[in-house]
């Protein structure tokens, strides 16, 4: 089996933001992991490690399956920290909630711009061949 591991986030301020999205998925994170990383735990094998950079920022995507509960505890703390979502990829944050392939999404832009996704039902599997 192939697992992700480790996904290196580029950032304006890695600290500032490991720990904003820690807060927002409720998970540990590390200010100095390996020295130049803040590192998000997400689950027992993943890692999200922010790098501080002055170049130009790409916007990144990252998804997270969740569960109901999760759900909704993440839109808590979204409304909580004054970050809008919304239920489609593009568009304005009108707070809406996706319902995507039987599930719920939203996606949100901070930190630093990246596409945050939340979904409760994931589409990322490899089609059936007949």
């Amino acid at each position: 089996m192939i697992e992700l591991d480790h996904v290196i986030v580029p950032a304006r301020d890695r600290v500032a933001s490991a720990r904003l999205l820690a807060s927002l998925l409720d998970v540990p994170w590390d200010e100095t992991a390996l020295g130049m990383f803040s590192a998000v735990y997400v689950n027992p094998g993943l890692t999200f490690d922010f790098l501080t950079t002055d170049e130009a920022l790409s916007v990144e995507h990252f998804c997270f399956r969740v569960s109901d509960a999760e759900f909704d505890a993440i839109v808590r703390r979204l409304e909580a920290a004054g970050i809008g979502w919304r239920g489609d990829v593009r568009g304005p944050n009108d707070g809406q909630i996706g319902t995507a392939h039987g599930g719920r999404n939203i996606y949100w832009d901070q930190p630093d711009n990246h596409r945050w996704e939340i979904l409760t039902v994931s589409y990322a599997r490899q089609p059936a061949h007949g």
